[in-house]
């Protein structure tokens, strides 16, 4: 198993150490993992923010640079989404990545399905289920469908010896982050993120934990500003803590 690492350009600018654990943790799991060199953007800004035809260079260089691999793995929930749902749209489904392009917890879950993983992790922790995560990439059963209750982050968190885990009231409700809604709607966005973020505070775990980089920036952002004694880190990071 051939497997490509994409690390999306925010994670890459501002979260480099999330890139660092993802790439550990495949090796660590004897995947055959490499992170071809320029790389870029995959395109989602743009086209979140109405421009989707100026999303196409973007996307025709991904694929180029991905389609050789079995798999194209990526610790971030939006970009997978992105890829896998919007890119056979405005490529006219002359593409060969987005049916094999995951994100983190869902290769894991999905495709190597893991049992087991090496190394102590002795924190409380809260999962925060991102919209895209919820919805589109089914981390997590919808609490409006009358359907059995799953999350595969919650799965995965426990494997890791010793960690508690536990999820915030309203736990499939929205972060208020949203991409461009944030931006946009900058005070709803806010409240939004407050009622999250105390929602997170309210299960006693020291640590806020999701697979999107950009949900936990937000609620970071939003603590850091009230002085909120919590952290702040991606699945990845624990998953790959002490292996």
């Amino acid at each position: 198993m051939k497997v490509g690492l994409f690390i999306p350009c925010y994670v890459d600018a501002l979260f480099p150490e999330v890139g660092v654990a993802t790439y550990k943790l495949l090796r660590k799991l004897k995947i055959d993992v490499i992170y071809p060199e320029k790389q870029t953007c995959c395109g989602q800004p743009m086209a979140n923010g109405g421009f989707e035809e100026m999303s196409l260079d973007l996307a025709n260089h991904f694929e180029e640079k991905f389609k050789s691999f079995d798999y194209v793995v990526t610790p971030s929930v939006s970009c997978s989404s992105f890829i896998r749902h919007n890119y056979p749209t405005f490529m006219s489904h002359k593409c060969n990545t987005p049916h094999n392009t995951y994100e983190l917890v869902e290769f894991l879950s999905d495709i190597l399905h893991i049992k087991a993983l090496p190394g102590k992790f002795e924190h409380k922790v809260s999962v925060h289920n991102s919209c895209h995560g919820v919805r589109v990439l089914g981390l997590s059963t919808p609490s409006e469908n009358n359907l059995p209750v799953e999350n595969k982050i919650v799965k995965l968190l426990n494997l890791k010896e010793g960690i508690k885990v536990c999820e915030p009231d309203r736990k499939d409700e929205c972060c208020g982050f949203g991409g461009m809604f944030s931006a946009e709607e900058p005070y709803v966005s806010t409240a939004m993120g407050t009622d999250k973020v105390n929602n997170h505070i309210a299960t006693g775990a020291e640590i806020i934990t999701g697979a999107d980089c950009s949900c936990l920036m937000h609620m970071q952002g939003i603590a850091k500003k009230k002085g909120y004694n919590i952290k702040f880190m991606h699945v990845a990071e624990i998953l790959a803590a002490n292996l």
